[in-house]
């Protein structure tokens, strides 16, 4: 990736949990670095770019209301991420995953593909993509730790989305799911509270693999 914002510097970075952090459609890396003093400091948080320009702003891939997508740029951008992510675990415990809104899809995308390499995975906010060349691929030994945040009422996810999404986690993860609310399509403080409870419980108190 070309532009990361990282929480800590790089000479505090080497045995730490990291936590790879995917903003959504249309924004960019400072909306999740945003996030980092809500976050355990015990991690070292990367919140990377996304390659696709969408104005003056990033995507992951291109995307209108229903949630369709090309495959090829959702596995341009997945294998972008993965050739990051294999460049610089070795400084580090273990490796989560927190996405944002289409940022969501990647991480769970990222899990589906490489469900061992990966400590934990939250989900903000978004969903999981609904396709079959995915399905086909995937191969959970064990159920991975999922948390899912989200608003009942949040208007940009729509109802099919929801539904799927909710079915594949339910059938594929060990799922923490809670909703906030009055939150909208966005990330409230309480919710980033249960966040934090969820990554210090499995990226921290477990042994590395």
């Amino acid at each position: 990736m070309e532009t990361v914002a990282w929480s800590k510097p790089e000479h505090k970075r080497a045995g730490t949990p990291l936590l790879v952090m995917m903003h959504g459609y249309g924004t960019d890396e400072s909306r999740m670095a945003q996030l980092f003093g809500s976050l355990p400091p015990e991690f070292s948080c990367a919140a990377l770019r996304a390659p696709k320009v969408i104005g003056d702003h990033y995507g992951w891939f291109l995307l209108d209301y229903f949630l369709t997508h090309d495959f090829a740029d959702v596995i341009s951008s997945t294998n972008a991420v993965f050739a990051w992510i294999d460049s610089v675990k070795a400084q580090h415990s273990s490796v989560s995953l927190l996405g944002y809104s289409q940022g969501m899809a990647m991480a769970s995308t990222l899990l589906r593909l490489r469900p061992a390499q990966f400590r934990a995975v939250v989900g903000l906010s978004g969903f999981v993509l609904d396709n079959e060349l995915l399905a086909m691929s995937e191969s959970f030994e064990v159920r991975p730790p999922f948390f899912w945040g989200r608003d009942r009422a949040d208007v940009v996810i729509n109802d099919d989305a929801v539904e799927h999404t909710g079915e594949w986690l339910h059938r594929n993860t060990a799922l923490t799911a809670r909703t906030y609310p009055g939150m909208g399509h966005s990330i409230a403080k309480a919710e980033l509270v249960d966040v934090s409870v969820f990554l210090r419980h499995y990226a921290l108190r477990l042994k590395p693999r």
